[in-house]
């Protein structure tokens, strides 16, 4: 199994190419199962979620090709089987995406509960409340979701849609299903992540009709047929902020090469409220920071989109661990989201947990310093967390389980090396 091995105390300097962002790629490729024509995406990220989705598309009787580049060839044109079986995507919540596209083309989709980190439950009760209002039919049985069409009804219909709470992938499959759905669909209380936005222009560029996408309220004309596109994937927001996380945290100057500093509004006000120099620049963001010792803790609560996102929640709390003053962290989206805190700790950290909220005392404020040792990553972003920790931290950092940083960092040990971390890939 792979671990990381990380030498602290070594400033970044220089630039990093920004990957195209895992939650815009996953649900772009289950958007390529909605058409018969070929789809090419561009910038695509090496990652082990997309490849499980490309595992996942071909077992349906997809062609899916994959460069090096970052492009991927999809066609769902021989498409024959429109299930998504759970021995494939046991490990990926983004699962659930290939619900809504499967049952707006063909009219029937068996679909399994998702998996993912364990950060959290992942209900589809959204999904199914949505995909029923527009005519579905759909059971959960033996832990999977088998949806399908009334008798006689060869097309979901539009609906008005409001769901309960704000749900990205809910709003992602509603998009996709709506998309081929017969007359139009509103969706109220809709996810507004650049995610979504990049979804939505993948299907205008298919022929949706889609209005509204980055607010609230959606509305989308169903059509009669959706046909082939290129489309290039954003850029990872969550892989920048954490690079803006680790910057901020060893001190150093670099810039993010296709970073969107319109995406981070939320993170970067925070950065710079706590000392950091960070600035949109031709061609991405630049940030300069004096190091962690120096920036003040800096306190904040997740919530959805343009809020502070819950997938940075991680690599913040590692910075503001070496900070100084004391910091209250309050998680609001996932109820299981602190399991990081225990390996931060075994880092030498000052972290009191009460439920949700979680206050961190600088160990700046105090004169201390991290102190490497090993531990143990217990999902994707808490992966990061202590990377950014090992990064600062006194001698040598071991991370365990470093299976989930590759599901949504693409290649992260060579990026880091090449700014100047010290830090490599070991095989046990």
């Amino acid at each position: 199994m792979d671990k990381l091995l990380i030498r602290g105390g070594r400033s970044l300097q220089g630039e990093v190419l920004v990957s195209g962002a895992k939650n815009a790629a996953l649900p772009e490729l289950c958007a390529a199962l909605l058409t018969a024509e070929p789809v090419t995406l561009l910038n695509v990220p090496q990652l082990q979620d997309v490849s499980t989705m490309l595992k996942l598309i071909r077992n349906m009787g997809v062609t899916a090709e994959r460069a090096d580049d970052g492009t991927v060839r999809i066609d769902a044109g021989a498409l024959n089987t429109p299930e998504a079986p759970y021995e494939l995507v046991k490990t990926m919540r983004a699962s659930v995406l290939a619900l809504g596209p499967l049952l707006a083309r063909f009219g029937e989709a068996t679909v399994s509960l998702p998996g993912g980190c364990a950060i959290g439950s992942r209900p589809v009760d959204q999904h199914i409340k949505g995909l029923a209002a527009m005519g579905a039919e759909i059971v959960v049985e033996h832990g999977y979701m088998i949806a399908k069409l009334p008798a006689g009804a060869t097309r979901l219909k539009g609906a008005r849609i409001t769901t309960d709470m704000v749900t990205v992938t809910g709003t992602e499959n509603f998009l996709m299903a709506a998309a081929l759905a017969e007359g139009e669909t509103v969706l109220e209380n809709a996810a507004q992540e650049p995610e979504i936005s990049d979804l939505a222009e993948m299907l205008i560029a298919m022929g949706a009709k889609i209005e509204g996408h980055g607010t609230s309220r959606i509305r989308i004309q169903g059509v009669d047929k959706l046909h082939g596109c290129t489309h290039r994937v954003v850029a990872d927001r969550i892989e920048a902020g954490t690079f803006l996380c680790a910057v901020a945290a060893t001190g150093g100057d670099v810039l993010l090469r296709h970073g969107r500093a319109d995406h981070l509004d939320a993170v970067i006000e925070k950065l710079r409220e706590a000392g950091a120099d960070v600035q949109a620049v031709e061609g991405g963001i630049r940030v300069k920071s004096p190091g962690g010792a120096t920036l003040k803790a800096q306190g904040f609560r997740t919530t959805e989109y343009p809020g502070f996102p819950t997938d940075m929640q991680a690599q913040f709390m590692a910075l503001n661990c070496i900070a100084q003053g004391t910091a209250t962290v309050t998680e609001t989206i996932f109820e299981n989201r602190f399991m990081h805190v225990n390996e931060l700790v075994r880092l030498g950290a000052k972290i009191q947990v009460d439920g949700k909220v979680a206050v961190i005392e600088g160990l700046a404020t105090t004169s201390g310093r991290l102190s490497g040792a090993t531990v143990m990553a217990t999902d994707l972003r808490a992966s990061a967390s202590l990377v950014i920790a090992g990064l600062v931290a006194d001698g040598e950092t071991v991370v365990d389980r470093i299976y989930h940083l590759d599901r949504g960092y693409d290649c992260m040990e060579a990026k880091l090396r090449g700014i100047g971390a010290d830090i490599e890939r070991v095989t046990a």
